[in-house]
Parts: structure tokens; sequence; C-alpha cells
């Protein structure tokens, strides 16, 4: 492996333990996550609420994820608009007040799922760019189908988590955790894209990066949706335009 490939890209995945308050939900706490790699070519607006506080002791962190495993059934049982606190604490044999001492609201719960979902999707692709760093670019497009595969089982596997990608585009509230999220894949794949293509100005590979992050969920969250195409033919068909996406017309300064 290349040292100076593997030192930029520890740095990238480091950031979680380099972030303020590393106790937070967030897996893309770091402030530096938020940043484009040219000043204002990105919007950079914040519209996050406080991050919900993780608890310490085992049988609260117990207790917390039980709330998100029943907040996400019920989210794909009724819905966005229809869920609430004490639907989710009569599913859950819970209190309001018990529920209040992990989240202030209903949004504070949705805010949670979303995060957690986030964070176990992108944990899936750092696993996964760490296993594929000495593949090289070809490499990695003929086994990116592994990682979209996987990223939808563990979607598939999460309660109410095709539900959860919804409402992360369908909430003004919400969409700031979906947009942090991929832009911290963004950066991530970034780091290890600028030595494969180092003539590729980093703005310009950024941008490209960037749609290639859209696609691949979208071609998720339409597997979901459309029964005429089979999962793998998105898969393939998916692999092959963001490669596309990526290279372009195969001008690396993307002219």
């Amino acid at each position: 492996m290349n040292d100076s490939l593997k030192y930029r890209f520890d740095a990238t995945i480091g950031l979680r333990a380099r972030a303020p308050n590393p106790e937070r939900v967030q897996f893309f706490e770091a402030e530096s996550l938020n940043k484009t790699p040219q000043a204002g070519s990105v919007s950079q607006k914040k519209t996050r609420t406080k991050p919900t506080l993780m608890p310490k002791q085992a049988r609260a962190i117990q207790t917390r994820e039980h709330l998100l495993d029943v907040a996400g059934s019920l989210l794909a049982e009724v819905g966005l608009e229809d869920i609430s606190t004490n639907m989710i604490c009569a599913r859950a044999g819970m209190s309001p007040p018990a529920l209040y001492r992990y989240f202030a609201d209903k949004h504070a719960v949705l805010e949670a799922l979303g995060m957690r979902l986030m964070e176990r999707q992108n944990e899936l692709l750092i696993g996964w760019l760490e296993g594929n760093l000495t593949s090289g670019l070809d490499g990695m497009f003929e086994k990116i189908e592994v990682v979209l595969r996987e990223t939808a089982e563990l979607t598939a596997a999460e309660p109410g988590g095709v539900w959860i990608e919804r409402a992360l585009h369908a909430s003004p509230r919400l969409s700031h955790i979906r947009i942090e999220s991929h832009r911290f894949v963004t950066d991530a794949l970034l780091e290890v894209f600028t030595a494969m293509l180092p003539d590729m100005p980093r703005d310009v590979l950024w941008r490209r990066i960037r749609f290639l992050i859209e696609l691949g969920y979208a071609a998720h969250e339409m597997m979901g949706e459309e029964e005429r195409i089979s999962p793998e033919t998105v898969y393939a068909e998916t692999a092959r335009m963001m490669r596309f996406v990526l290279l372009g017309d195969e001008d690396p300064k993307g002219r």
C-alpha cells in the first residue's frame, strides 16, 4: 500500500476520534466534514439541531436502541406524519417521561434514526474502502457492486430502514443528516481517488464524487420501488454509470 495514500485515508476516517465531542451520536460530527475542497464552492449552511448525547450506561444504551428499533418499525407502518412519541411509548412499553430522558420530541427520535442508519452505512463503506485500497481504480469499480449490494442489505435489515431514508429526503428538518453524511463519504472517497487520479483538480474530483454518491443512493431507493428491474441489474447499471460519472470524458482536468 502507498504510504502517503494510507496516511491521508487514515486521516479521513480518524475524524470521529478528533471530533470535539466524540461521544455524540453523529459519526460525521467533525466540523471539517462540512467543508469542501474549494471554499465557497458548496453551501455550508448548517441546520442541525443540538445533538443528542449518547447514554454511557449499558442498560441506558440498550433502552435507547430499543426505542429506536421500535420507532423505525412504526415509521414503516404509519409514516412520517402520523408517528408520535406516545405511539412509540405504547409500543415500547415505556412512559413518555422515560422516553424524554433520551429524546426531546418526535423529531429528535427521527434525527437519531437517520444518524444511526447513515453511520452504519458509512462504516460499511469505510470497511469496503479499507479492503480495496490496493485494488486500483479498475479493481475498485469491478467490486463496487459488492458495496451497493451490502448497503441495500444493511438498510433492509434496519428497522424501518427504507422509510428512514425516505424521511431524510421528505423532511426539511432531517435533510442536513443526509447531506452531512454524503459529504463525509465524498471526503473519504476524495482522499482515495486523489492518489489514483493525481492530474484531476480536487474541486472537480470532489464534485464528481458527490454526484457519484447521489447516484448510488438514488439507485438504491429506486431498487426498493421499481419491481420491473432486478436488483442485480440495478447494481450492474449503477456501477457502470458511476465509472462514467467519475471519469467523465476521461479528461483528467475535468474540462
